[in-house]
């Protein structure tokens, strides 16, 4: 059995051991660590959107998505949120872009787009155009597509984005700005 070191006496570390800590450490706040997570009372993560959401085309109402959060990190002064399809023939076509949530909501209810989103939300325009959520609506024939919807936890209060700005705008507004996020996928076919 080996003894403990006498005090005063140099620990030796073997070489190279620091830099995958500190990189765990400057990495783990952009990933959110384990506590932060986002879920949806009307599918499991990896289950299937019910029709109710898609669009009308897709013989849905276009009902926003009810969600609800938990375990966002400490410093955490807004969030956004993104809901992209990027399957390989939607292209990254975005169905939801939010600024601007305060930090003190935890949910957003059903149908909540355009109608009762929280003081001081943005939503921005989806691909079609318009401000706001707009369902899933797949091509026929072209399998299920994913549907991931990412929470951002942000260092500041507030993004400056114009309402028609593209994902990729946004994607550079977050930059630097991110603390944590929690992501779930839903799909849906026809």
């Amino acid at each position: 059995m080996r003894t403990p070191p006498a005090i005063g006496k140099t620990l030796r570390f073997p070489a190279g051991w620091l830099g995958p800590v500190i990189l765990l450490f400057i990495v783990m706040p952009v990933w959110g660590g384990p506590d932060m997570q986002l879920k949806s009372p009307a599918f499991p993560d990896g289950g299937r959107i019910p029709q109710i959401y898609t669009m009308p085309g897709a013989g849905g109402q276009n009902r926003s998505l009810p969600l609800i959060w938990s375990g966002a990190p400490s410093g955490t002064r807004s969030f956004a949120l993104s809901m992209v399809d990027p399957h390989p023939v939607a292209r990254n076509w975005v169905h939801w872009l939010v600024i601007n949530l305060p930090p003190e909501i935890a949910a957003l209810p059903e149908g909540a787009s355009g109608r009762a989103m929280p003081a001081g939300a943005v939503e921005l325009h989806n691909s079609w155009g318009r401000p706001g959520y707009g369902g899933p609506q797949p091509p026929p024939g072209t399998g299920d597509h994913p549907y991931v919807i990412t929470l951002y936890a942000l260092s500041v209060p507030a993004l400056d984005l114009k309402p028609a700005a593209t994902l990729a705008e946004f994607e550079r507004a977050l930059a630097g700005k991110v603390l944590g996020q929690a992501r779930i996928t839903g799909y849906y076919g026809r």
